[in-house]
């Protein structure tokens, strides 16, 4: 069965958190370590309820439990799930400022089958709906494969802190859209 997508829901969090950690797990491992991963997953991969609040994250559906999900936003946040310190809920400026595209996460067993450029595709759509001509995001390191696959320049690496004196490899990049 090909995968639906869908906008997320308050509903979808518990099958999201379980996603994610599958994800983490799974598809990160050759770049980050189990340490690292762990500690990400209590704060820099996680559930952002403000983008389903607004409206802004998907869901790739099959056989009714979702396998992909991914979204963007117009606020300031670049990533994070709903622990990650330091979040910013104000409005960006689309004539000035690039939209977001946040969070996105394969489940393993459905990896390289098209749903990141499918869920990435939408919000880069709808970013530009919005008056959006650029998006930015923080790349993980297995995700800036993907990412640059698709028109995304990074810049120089950036070691964001995590829990217990851990850190772990991010990479800014963006896009005209």
């Amino acid at each position: 069965m090909s995968p639906t997508l869908r906008l997320a829901t308050l509903d979808d969090i518990p099958a999201l958190r379980e996603l994610i950690a599958a994800s983490a797990r799974g598809l990160q491992r050759e770049d980050y370590s189990p340490a690292q991963i762990e500690a990400a997953l209590g704060s820099a991969f996680g559930v952002d309820t403000q983008l389903i609040a607004d409206r802004t994250y998907f869901v790739a559906e099959a056989e009714g439990a979702p396998v992909a999900c991914g979204g963007w936003s117009f606020r300031r946040t670049l990533f994070g799930g709903d622990d990650q310190p330091g979040r910013e809920a104000e409005r960006l400026d689309p004539k000035r400022e690039a939209a977001r595209i946040r969070a996105f996460f394969v489940d393993p067993g459905w990896a390289r089958r098209g749903l990141g450029r499918a869920i990435l595709t939408r919000c880069e759509d709808e970013a530009r709906a919005a008056g959006f001509h650029r998006v930015e995001l923080m790349a993980t390191l297995p995700g800036v494969r993907l990412y640059a696959a698709l028109g995304y320049e990074g810049t120089a690496p950036l070691e964001v802190p995590l829990r217990d004196g851990l850190t772990i490899t991010f990479v800014p990049m963006s896009k005209a859209i």
